[in-house]
């Protein structure tokens, strides 16, 4: 199958082969070598800001989402959300579930966030800010640097969700004064799902070491201890961790960050050019490079999805619920080049000569 979904990914042949290796025990110098040598990688390739440490944690990014949440934000807290999809609304339903007084900017599907619309939130108390810098479910790229100096200017508590940003976009962790950086194993690291990477500013590090969680699996306070020593409170994905450890290695000989990102936005304007002459419609007014949302003219865009898998041997990505029959998205990510663009494009085309599209 030919992958051109946003997770998981096409992994090189040295990242799968990592993964078909035996998984040794973790508790050992080598790991804990290996581990570090992950958090100095995340760190240089995030522009982390001086002091900030990882957290490597053992589940999808939304448990991420979830135990950022829980460490950084208390009932006293009243923060601002940005929604503009799917993974907007996660954000939302989290403050809900842990009690954090919130309020939201709502975007419709595919719609930019511009600095008047921001603006309308300006100087009215909130401690804190969660977004998700591409908004995966329609594409939307949002400026990081722009919601980082309104932060600044509020003195707002900044957490970016990256999972699908981070690699694929340009984001300087130190510039935008982001406080945490969420990203995850199968997005552009390009490993199988199950590892999810905390990236925390030296502000963010001090509060979840005060924070007071009723949680024993996520609290991060215990897992930025343990990763002193490179190590993880309780058993972690190692055979993932490893692959992550060699795919971070193989993006840092290619020319590290801003090489990996100049790629993926190669990749997305090649497949964007290509499907021009195809009766679609782009949907996001800000489009990040992770990722194309398209919809169809004529066609349902699940049915696409369905043809192309079952009849092409294609993955595109589906989406759920009020845009499962009007977009569908194109991934840019993983070990993919402008010939996978190209097969993608014909079976389209052979589609369309036979009237699905």
């Amino acid at each position: 199958m030919l992958n051109f979904t946003v997770g998981p990914v096409m992994c090189s042949d040295e990242v799968c082969a990592v993964g078909g290796e035996q998984v040794p025990y973790f508790r050992t110098p080598e790991f804990s070598e290996l581990m570090l040598e992950n958090e100095q990688l995340m760190l240089k390739f995030s522009k982390a800001p001086n002091g900030s440490r990882v957290a490597f944690m053992t589940n999808s990014s939304t448990g991420s989402m979830e135990a950022t949440v829980m460490n950084c934000f208390t009932s006293s807290d009243k923060v601002l959300v940005i929604n503009g999809g799917s993974f907007g609304q996660r954000f939302v339903e989290l403050c809900e579930i842990h009690g954090v007084p919130h309020d939201v900017l709502k975007l419709n599907h595919g719609q930019k966030l511009t600095k008047e619309r921001l603006y309308e939130y300006d100087g009215k108390a909130y401690t804190g800010l969660l977004v998700n810098i591409d908004e995966t479910s329609t594409g939307v790229l949002y400026d990081s640097e722009m919601i980082g100096e309104f932060c600044k200017k509020n003195d707002m508590f900044y957490v970016c969700d990256c999972v699908s940003a981070f690699l694929a976009d340009p984001f300087d962790m130190a510039h935008c004064g982001a406080d945490v950086m969420i990203t995850g194993s199968q997005k552009v690291l390009a490993c199988p799902p199950g590892v999810s990477m905390i990236v925390l500013a030296p502000r963010a590090v001090e509060r979840v070491t005060n924070a007071k969680v009723k949680s024993m699996y996520f609290n991060l306070a215990d897992v930025l201890k343990n990763m002193e020593r490179g190590q993880t409170p309780f058993t972690p994905a190692v055979g993932i961790l490893r692959q992550i450890n060699t795919r971070l290695k193989e993006i840092e000989a290619a020319g590290g960050a801003d090489a990996e990102i100049a790629r993926v936005a190669a990749q997305a304007q090649d497949f964007r050019d290509k499907i021009k002459e195809l009766p679609f419609e782009f949907v996001s007014e800000s489009p990040a490079n992770g990722v194309t949302p398209v919809h169809p003219l004529n066609a349902d865009a699940y049915e696409i999805f369905m043809d192309l898998k079952d009849n092409y041997g294609i993955w595109i990505c589906p989406n759920g619920g009020d845009m499962k029959s009007t977009i569908f998205r194109v991934g840019h990510i993983g070990h993919l080049t402008h010939d996978d663009n190209t097969t993608l494009i014909n079976a389209l085309k052979d589609m369309q000569s036979k009237g699905k599209l």
